[in-house]
């Protein structure tokens, strides 16, 4: 690849970094917010070495192309011949034009900045592996308040896990996205967990009951209490929910996160 092309790659990598890390949010929906420095010193470094490229190219003499001295042109006329000498085949192909398929190198680029990709969604917690909840021996009073707010992950080994079956008949408080099942009576209240990036993604699910599925990908915040389905307190209790009430939410900053939500993303 030229220079010049070269340059411009790297300069609208670094903008189309910073654009994601910086600028907005964006990255966000690929890696996990602790990475997010990283991706900022990338982009500056990327434009660092686009520019210093360009002004190492802008140093060069532009006079000594011009000016050979005598062991030059001797060089160059022992070239020449040479070349003229090979059959055509044997000359090799011609370097100086870009191969088609490198142009497909500013596609990263361009999309950063002008098309990213959504973010993970209901389409890949269909797909994604689920995440088994940790085995837990002890746990907690719960707090009197209700609806009482939890995390999908605490409430699933609560139901299966926690032989004193406190959760039952307490009227619980959970956000996530909506994954429809079509064809069923349920949909699944999701949240998608990344432990580096949206390539190693993980998601947990509650199933409700009682309510439509709004649209996939809504963000609700929904009130019920457990789905009596199996033996509460064992493996065989679902992680199921009898709906009360449902609200439609913006999707929170830490949505790759099983957490209670924090304040909303711009």
């Amino acid at each position: 690849m030229r220079r010049p092309l070269q340059v411009t790659l790297l300069v609208l990598s670094g903008l189309g970094l910073l654009h994601a890390s910086l600028f907005t949010d964006l990255c966000l929906r690929y890696v996990k917010s602790s990475m997010r420095p990283m991706l900022v010193v990338s982009g500056f470094l990327l434009i660092l070495l686009g520019i210093a490229e360009a002004w190492s190219r802008s140093r060069q003499n532009p006079g000594m192309d011009g000016h050979h001295t005598g062991q030059d042109h001797i060089g160059e006329n022992h070239i020449d011949q040479h070349h003229t000498e090979l059959p055509e085949e044997h000359t090799g192909h011609n370097h100086s034009k870009v191969p088609r398929v490198a142009w497909l190198l500013f596609l990263p680029a361009l999309s950063l900045l002008f098309y990213a990709p959504p973010a993970l969604g209901a389409y890949t917690a269909s797909r994604a592996a689920t995440k088994a909840v940790p085995v837990q021996d002890s746990f907690d009073p719960l707090p009197a308040t209700s609806p009482l707010p939890m995390t999908l992950t605490d409430f699933t080994t609560r139901v299966q896990q926690d032989r004193k079956r406190v959760i039952k008949g307490r009227t619980v408080q959970m956000t996530g996205f909506v994954t429809p099942d079509k064809g069923s009576a349920y949909w699944d209240l999701t949240r998608i967990m990344i432990s580096c990036c949206a390539a190693d993604a993980q998601s947990i699910k509650v199933r409700v009951y009682g309510i439509p599925a709004l649209s996939a990908n809504t963000w609700v915040t929904i009130t019920g209490t457990w789905h009596a389905s199996g033996t509460l307190g064992t493996s065989s209790a679902a992680a199921a929910l009898d709906g009360v009430t449902v609200e439609k939410v913006a999707k929170p900053v830490n949505a790759y996160q099983d957490a209670l939500p924090f304040p909303s993303a711009r």
